[in-house]
């Protein structure tokens, strides 16, 4: 029984968890890899917490900035699996012209 328990709340928090990311597209044209990445660190799924990054300063100036993505990393996914969501960081990416 513990184990039915066990897998029923593990199977369930990995599917709420499921793969994340959002992509502030600005300009087509950018690089295939971010000038920048950041991992930020949430509690309890990131209800109602934001984090701030300046792409403008990032890439030099607002005119340069690309693209704005945030992302969950295969690690992220498994930090927040093995803390049943209450530690879920994500990461973020800034790509410049």
């Amino acid at each position: 029984m513990k184990k039915i328990l066990l897998a029923v709340v593990m199977g369930s928090t990995l599917l709420a968890s499921g793969c994340a990311t959002q992509t502030g597209l600005i300009k087509k044209n950018s690089q295939t890899v971010p000038k920048h990445s950041e991992s930020q660190s949430f509690l309890f799924w990131g209800i109602g917490q934001e984090k701030t990054l300046n792409a403008a300063q990032i890439c030099g100036s607002a005119d340069k900035v690309a693209k704005v993505q945030t992302v969950q990393e295969p690690m992220d996914i498994i930090l927040g699996v093995i803390t049943i969501g209450i530690y879920a960081p994500r990461t973020a990416n800034v790509y410049c012209q």
